[in-house]
């Protein structure tokens, strides 16, 4: 037998109770703190490359210039910009059209991504000088184009962007290999395989790609459904050889 149907005044008392029991806001705060470590894991890799780049650039700097007993800036200033830097990236990444070139030739996103970051940080680093002006020194916010104009070290300013240019130029590079064949394989890459074997089995998959290209242009599917055609035995082989192919070594 069918129950009836609750009237709406107790479905909505139901649901008011629901939204009111203990779990709901645990599972929003879960949400939250979800959501904001998901932000930190994508400004952390940046953070930390630009941290230390920035570093090694001021300690170079400050050995050029030890015997003047001048030191031009410090350390504490460059881990300040790492985290300028790390949250343009964040900023940068939630635009849509970042990925307009991930399709294309890998050169092309590179200096996309690259122009795109440099101008984000561009802008923070103006934001964060003004910020500092109008807050820390106390000065007039309205006075901020006039102390860009007159008193702003500029040369300084376009010195540190040009640097942080070809940083973001490594770091995007970095990251798009990474992309591109996986981290676990960057990591085989870099620390596991031995150039001469690598070479070897690049080589061997290579002409075993190029044999199965032909073998693609100058026969028909149904010659491969074929087991008793000579392009289904040839197909087998090449299969055969390419699961063969030395495994390199880890």
């Amino acid at each position: 037998m069918k129950s009836d149907p609750l009237p709406q005044q107790g479905r909505d008392a139901g649901i008011l109770a629901s939204a009111g029991r203990p779990g709901a806001a645990p599972t929003l705060a879960r949400r939250v703190g979800a959501k904001l470590l998901h932000e930190l894991r994508s400004a952390l890799p940046p953070t930390i490359f630009f941290f230390v780049g920035f570093n090694f650039i001021v300690l170079t700097t400050n050995l050029l210039v030890a015997d003047y007993a001048t030191a031009v800036s410090n350390f504490m200033l460059a881990t300040l910009g790492a985290l300028v830097v790390g949250k343009a990236v964040i900023t940068a990444n939630a635009m849509p059209f970042l990925t307009r070139f991930d399709r294309a030739p890998l050169i092309l996103p590179i200096l996309f991504k690259t122009a795109v970051y440099w101008v984000a940080v561009f802008f923070a680093r103006l934001a964060e000088r003004f910020v500092h002006f109008a807050l820390v020194d106390g000065h007039p916010p309205g006075e901020f184009a006039t102390y860009l104009v007159s008193t702003f070290s500029w040369t300084r300013f376009v010195a540190i962007s040009l640097w942080i240019l070809v940083l973001f130029l490594i770091y995007v590079t970095a990251t798009e290999f990474s992309q591109l064949f996986g981290p676990a394989e960057m990591r085989r890459l870099l620390f596991a395989y031995r150039p001469s074997e690598l070479q070897l089995n690049r080589r061997q998959r290579a002409r075993e790609l190029m044999r199965l290209n032909r073998l693609a242009d100058d026969h028909a599917v149904d010659e491969f459904r074929d087991p008793r055609s000579a392009a289904h035995r040839e197909l087998v082989d090449i299969v055969e050889r390419l699961a063969r192919a030395p495994k390199l070594k880890l």
